[in-house]
């Protein structure tokens, strides 16, 4: 008999008796998952079908036809002795040889004479006896008869044990097989029956989790079956492979060994040489973009393939999408397999199977993260396969080995479908060195266990790769200097640079009505709410009506009124402003300008007659930014309901007087914002046209006040939702006559009652 022994890790289970520290067998059980104990099930599953039993759910109680069977051949004779164990094995099993059924005979009669010391009867040691044999005859047959051999047999036993299974199984154990309980359970049923772990011994590792609900060995089977279909997916696999950024010279001066000739970089014949590094930061901010340059030069000097880039990926289109072969499979192995027919490369088998690989690679790890959806693998597989599609003819045209192609990245990845990309492409002869010079604003989201980074602590603004030396803007020292000063000044110091910022999203602010005059004069700095995030400010603006005057005293009202004209240049006395009758160029053009709700802004700016094109660039954008956003939050009635309104915003919009075109483009989102003061004084209302204008001016951050002395509904009829703040602030009067305001636009006025009151406080 065999004495049982301790495992030092779970592969001690393959090796043979004679390749054992201690001579012995392994009787083990395991009640916990790990990512390393349900490799080993795997392996020991395969084991033990292969040289041994498997046991799923219990072995079942001999049924009547096996136990008149055992006694038509056997008889009901017993006795508790190794001379009549031997005997009767030998009648019963007589492929065994003597050696096995020594070794089978010593270790029942050990386990029934255990029972009789511990008081069991003889008629209950009988009907053991006779389980056991019956047992060893329809389930272990073929084990018993591997007894003795170096290579031990294996029995893996799934379920909750009974006591009459262990016993059997102990049997064995000591006769000469390895084995294994897997408790998917939990091991609280085996205490039952052996509560001091005598027989077996319980393995465990730290970290060590519940089974999950319904493991069992179908489940492996499915694992096993899985993995056979995942080596499946690779095909043929290549002759060659990649030697990623080992052969780097320095690990420092990427930008020289990106030039370096691959064909020098190795002597393997079976590998190829590429980069996958990432720069972060600049090293020398007078030369950085004079690299650049020169880098990419030689690279096309040399005959490299290299691809730039310095945009975020394009979205592949609706063509390329639909060209894209696939079904909707519901298993990650189906999903690889329809999409490796896109991936074809019949011009060179051996690219095909790099390609191959590296997609098989990374599909299936993406496929192992935790919460990861079949449908967002399967998204994030058509973008891959449509950008490498895009790609594929500048970097592997004509490809043979050794030869490397480059991709010059600057910016770095900016989504997860990116990540994936360049992963991908990292695992084929190509070169891939990413640019993020600016720390600040520029962010790569890639990791990956061959990528290799260098980090400096400069800091270096730069929005395009230059192919062409007229594109090298050089700076001196004393110009970086400069900038190093305004990012220690302007960055998160609450002061700020003349236009340090291109983007901005307007808040109204709720403020009573003594608060306007308060903070329509200050920078929009100073208000509550205000604050930067990245590149994008959110100023706090004014947008109220004023009903009624306060006591009916016009005359204050007026003063009050050019107050706030000595901070506003642009006034409107009478409603309406622009009225549908007034001529637009764009009118009945704007259908080319909005399809499917987005504007079409390449057309827009293309047009003959757009207006906007000598502002500045960031202008330009944040116009139409905020029609987009005044189109999509349908601010305006009847936006999207049939009638043309979203045409109507979009021609209003592009059609602005000159004068409020000129306070947009000063504007400077951190500073003081452009003003305007809407009076209605009679029982006009505002056009639907002014509507528009004045909600897109509330959007691109201006202060509105409509001053409504009537108290009217003259300026909400268009509105889709209630956007002002409005103030009632005393007595309705009606046919005011109403100054000549502009003219004091822009000119200090003797203080109103109205702002002396906040004397103290300011």
């Amino acid at each position: 008999m065999l004495e049982h022994k301790k495992i030092t890790k779970l592969d001690d289970f393959f090796l043979s008796l004679s390749g054992r520290r201690e001579k012995g067998i392994y009787f083990y059980r395991i009640s916990g998952s790990h990512p390393e104990i349900r490799k080993f099930i795997r392996n020991y599953y395969d084991a033990a079908r292969k040289n041994g039993v498997v046991v799923e759910g219990g072995i079942p109680n001999p049924t009547n036809q096996n136990l008149a069977y055992y006694q038509e051949q056997m008889g009901t004779g017993f006795q508790l002795s190794p001379a009549f164990l031997e005997s009767s094995l030998k009648k019963w099993l007589p492929r065994m040889n003597d050696t096995q059924r020594q070794a089978v005979a010593a270790s029942v009669y050990h386990t029934l004479d255990d029972l009789r010391k511990n008081g069991k009867p003889e008629s209950v040691l009988k009907n053991v006896y006779i389980k056991f044999m019956c047992w060893l005859y329809y389930k272990f047959e073929r084990i018993v008869s591997l007894l003795g051999n170096d290579n031990l047999p294996k029995i893996l036993y799934e379920g909750e044990i009974t006591n009459h299974e262990l016993l059997l199984i102990s049997v064995l154990a000591h006769a000469g097989c390895d084995v294994v309980l897997l408790e998917c359970k939990g091991d609280a049923n085996y205490l039952k029956y052996d509560a001091r772990s005598e027989l077996s011994d319980l393995y465990t590792i730290p970290d060590m989790k519940p089974f999950p609900e319904g493991y069992n060995l179908k489940t492996v089977r499915q694992e096993i079956q899985d993995e056979l279909n995942r080596k499946r997916l690779y095909g043929v696999l290549p002759d060659v492979q990649n030697c990623t950024n080992a052969w780097l010279v320095s690990g420092e001066k990427l930008f020289e060994d990106i030039r370096s000739n691959p064909e020098q970089r190795g002597n393997n014949a079976n590998l190829f040489f590429n980069l996958f590094c990432r720069i972060e930061g600049v090293e020398e901010l007078q030369t950085y973009p004079n690299v650049l340059y020169q880098t990419y030069t030689e690279l096309k000097e040399a005959g490299r393939r290299v691809l730039v880039l310095d945009t975020a990926l394009p979205e592949p289109t609706p063509q390329e999408i639909n060209a894209v072969q696939r079904t909707n499979p519901v298993k990650i192995e189906n999903m690889i397999t329809e999409f490796l027919r896109n991936l074809k490369y019949p011009a060179n088998p051996q690219l095909e199977r790099l390609i191959t690989k590296s997609f098989v690679d990374i599909m299936l790890e993406e496929a192992q993260k935790e919460n990861v959806s079949l449908n967002k693998i399967n998204s994030s597989a058509i973008y891959l396969i449509c950008w490498f599609k895009k790609y594929e003819s500048i970097l592997f045209h004509n490809w043979k080995m050794p030869e490397t192609s480059c991709v010059l990245y600057l910016g770095g990845c900016r989504n997860e479908k990116e990540v994936l990309f360049f992963r991908f492409l990292a695992r084929l002869p190509v070169d891939i060195l990413i640019l993020t010079p600016d720390k600040t604003n520029q962010h790569c989201l890639l990791e990956d266990d061959l990528l290799y980074a260098v980090h400096y602590d400069n800091s270096l603004s730069v929005t395009h790769f230059p192919t062409d030396i007229s594109e090298i803007r050089l700076g001196t020292t004393a110009y970086h200097a400069e900038r190093e000063l305004d990012t220690m000044l302007y960055q998160d110091s609450g002061i700020y640079r003349n236009q340090q910022y291109a983007k901005a999203n307007a808040v109204t602010l709720r403020t009573t009505f003594e608060e306007i005059a308060l903070y329509w004069k200050e920078e929009v700095s100073f208000r509550p709410n205000f604050s930067t995030l990245h590149d994008t400010v959110t100023i706090p603006v004014i947008f109220a009506k004023v009903s009624g005057v306060k006591d009916g005293d016009i005359s204050a009202y007026w003063q009050w009124a050019k107050e706030l004209m000595a901070e506003s240049p642009f006034v409107i006395q009478r409603a309406p402003y622009v009225s549908n009758n007034m001529l637009n160029p764009f009118r009945n053009i704007t259908t080319e300008f909005l399809m499917n709700g987005q504007l079409q802004r390449d057309r827009i700016r293309n047009h003959k007659d757009y207006k906007y094109g000598f502002l500045r660039q960031e202008i330009q954008d944040h116009m139409l930014d905020k029609l987009q956003t005044l189109l999509d939050q349908r601010i305006i009635k009847g936006t999207y309901e049939g009638n043309g309104t979203e045409y109507l915003i979009v021609s209003v919009v592009l059609n602005l007087d000159i004068h409020l075109i000129r306070e947009i483009q000063k504007f400077d989102f951190t500073k003081k914002n452009p003003k305007l003061i809407y009076i209605i004084a009679d029982e006009h209302m505002i056009s639907k046209e002014d509507t528009i204008i004045m909600a897109f001016l509330n959007l691109i951050g201006f202060d509105i006040v409509f001053l409504v002395p009537t108290g009217y509904q003259a300026v909400e009829h268009f509105f889709q939702k209630n956007m002002l703040e409005e103030h009632q602030i005393g007595e309705y009067l009606y046919d005011v006559r109403v100054p000549n305001l502009q003219k004091y636009a822009g000119k200090p006025v003797k203080a109103s009652p109205f702002s002396n009151l906040f004397k103290k406080r300011r």
